[in-house]
């Protein structure tokens, strides 16, 4: 990661020290880096250059207007799951063209509104919501473009909370039913089928469980041919994972050029919606020592950050790398469990980390990117991080902190009787 680096035993946020950058605007803090997302993002679009396709980075990853609006100046896609989602992305200025709209329960008033500023297609996962689709569309006078997403039950081989593509998950409809699916919705008066859709999780480091559940996809592709439902697009959803410890994923070019090797021959789009693997290797969370605590067993540096800023070590056992800000420290090397002000005994950033800091001193959370500020919290009362984008020597501040006054806004008193 280019962009994080250290000069000096001093930590840079592309060519800004990461202290500057605290000192400006507090902690705790998310920070991106505008070359790593840039980064990221061409990591799919280079191997994909020569072919049709649909970058749609999932939003859910890292919802920053500010974020989405690199990206949609590259040319990307948006792939989202909620209203709120579309009119971030339209804030942005992303195309509602090349938006595609997944999850499992989507409402009246999202699909009406996603057909009003006319988003690319559907990700449908239920009859259901293919009626709910086909009634509101109708009401509208238009044609709702559907891609049906599938499941293989292909085992991820990840952390059973982000795994989505086995037959007791909620995601997709099962593989078998998907020719009378699309016998159906041909039908419809006002829905378009085109496209097949699958996504067997997040944080994949194999590329086996990706290719088996697109040779799923291609079998399904050319048996709808022969009943005479033709296809425009495939997508192979998102899921590949990033290097947090010791990982060793492979590269989206790597991952991509199996891919095109599948589909060879094939008159198809290719969609992909990836979200961490553009997003995480580029952002940092930064905290301060509150203080340090031992006991008869343990060392515990207590951090101004918590899993209501950082979630994922709290419910998957993530791990991240923690960094000090400035390796040029004079403390002794000791084990720490790195521990937020929360009070759970699951509020921790880190644990038994050989770390040389004192009170006061500043560490980096790394390969925050993903899923960091977007599943924050207002958990006891705490402001939720302000968010920062470094591009070269300058540093902007795209989300202010929080404050208490904004946190109680939306509630009210009782009357007084």
């Amino acid at each position: 990661m280019d962009w994080f680096s250290y000069f000096r035993e001093a930590l840079f946020v592309e060519q800004v020290p990461a202290l500057a950058i605290a000192k400006t605007f507090g902690t705790p803090l998310y920070i991106y880096s505008k070359a790593g997302l840039e980064a990221g993002y061409q990591a799919y679009q280079r191997p994909l250059s020569d072919r049709p396709h649909l970058i749609c980075y999932a939003v859910k990853a890292n919802s920053n207007i500010a974020v989405l609006r690199v990206l949609a100046k590259m040319g990307a896609g948006f792939d989202i799951v909620s209203i709120g989602e579309l009119e971030r992305v339209l804030t942005a200025g992303g195309d509602p063209a090349k938006v595609v709209f997944s999850g499992v329960g989507k409402q009246h008033h999202e699909i009406q509104r996603a057909l009003e500023v006319g988003i690319h297609c559907f990700n449908v996962e239920s009859e259901t919501e293919l009626e709910r689709i086909q009634s509101i569309a109708q009401l509208l006078n238009t044609t709702a473009s559907i891609s049906l997403r599938v499941n293989p039950d292909v085992d991820a081989q990840t952390h059973p909370y982000i795994s989505t593509g086995l037959k007791d998950n909620k995601f997709g409809i099962d593989i078998n039913r998907a020719p009378a699916f699309y016998k159906k919705a041909q039908a419809l008066p006002n829905i378009k089928p085109i496209g097949i859709d699958c996504h067997i999780g997040s944080q994949l480091v194999s590329k086996g469980p990706l290719l088996d559940a697109l040779d799923h996809l291609l079998i399904m592709v050319d048996q709808l041919k022969k009943q005479g439902i033709t296809l425009q697009h495939i997508d192979i959803g998102g899921g590949l994972g990033i290097r947090y410890k010791d990982e060793q994923p492979p590269s989206p070019a790597s991952y991509l050029s199996d891919v095109l090797k599948k589909i060879a021959g094939k008159n198809l789009t290719l969609v992909v919606e990836p979200g961490r693997s553009i997003v995480g290797e580029a952002g940092i969370l930064l905290t301060q020592v509150e203080l340090i605590k031992h006991n008869s067993h343990k060392s515990f540096a207590i951090v101004d950050a918590a899993m209501n800023d950082q979630l994922r070590p709290s419910i998957y056992g993530a791990w991240h790398a923690i960094e000090p800000v400035n390796k040029n420290s004079s403390a002794e090397s000791v084990v720490y469990d790195v521990m937020g002000p929360v009070c759970e005994t699951s509020d921790f950033l880190g644990k038994e980390r050989s770390l040389k800091i004192q009170e006061n001193d500043l560490l980096a959370v790394m390969c925050a990117g993903a899923y960091g500020f977007s599943m924050s919290s207002n958990y006891n009362s705490r402001n939720r991080p302000a968010e920062v984008m470094v591009d070269k020597d300058q540093m902007h501040v795209i989300r202010r902190r929080e404050t208490i006054a904004e946190q109680i806004a939306p509630e009210s008193l009782l009357p007084e009787i």
